[in-house]
């Protein structure tokens, strides 16, 4: 698959964990586990943060961890009250500087269809919070 000029590369996640903000998101499947990652998408686009893979530290990814260890803060945008993506981060000893419940915001449902409109306010929410 060829690539467009369009395409906006990012700076790897381990060469600025230790200046920039590391936000790890759920992915859940339902509506705020989908708002939860277009959050992080919205954020890293923005120049807040930068998104880094959650699911590799669930798997044991030394490097992912490592991230996460060296990382000035780390953000975590959870889908809901289950808080699974800070579960990953706190199992692998991670700190947590400031996390977000998306479903205190937006209500949680059984579909992958998200209005844009709860994706800025949950953004404005995150950065409000956190501090970014």
């Amino acid at each position: 698959m060829e690539r467009s000029s369009a395409v906006k590369m990012l700076e790897p996640c381990h060469r600025i964990a230790e200046h920039t903000p590391m936000i790890w998101v759920c992915s859940g499947a339902s509506s705020t586990g989908r708002v939860a990652h277009e959050v992080g998408v919205l954020l890293t686009l923005m120049g807040k943060g930068r998104m880094c893979c959650t699911s590799a530290i669930g798997a044991g990814s030394k490097m992912h961890v490592e991230i996460a260890l060296k990382a000035r803060r780390n953000v975590v945008i959870n889908g809901c009250g289950n808080r699974c993506a800070s579960k990953i981060l706190e199992s692998a000893g991670v700190r947590i500087d400031c996390e977000v419940d998306v479903s205190k915001y937006v209500r949680k449902m059984p579909t992958l269809d998200v209005l844009e409109g709860d994706v800025k306010e949950v953004a404005e929410r995150v950065i409000e919070e956190a501090g970014l």
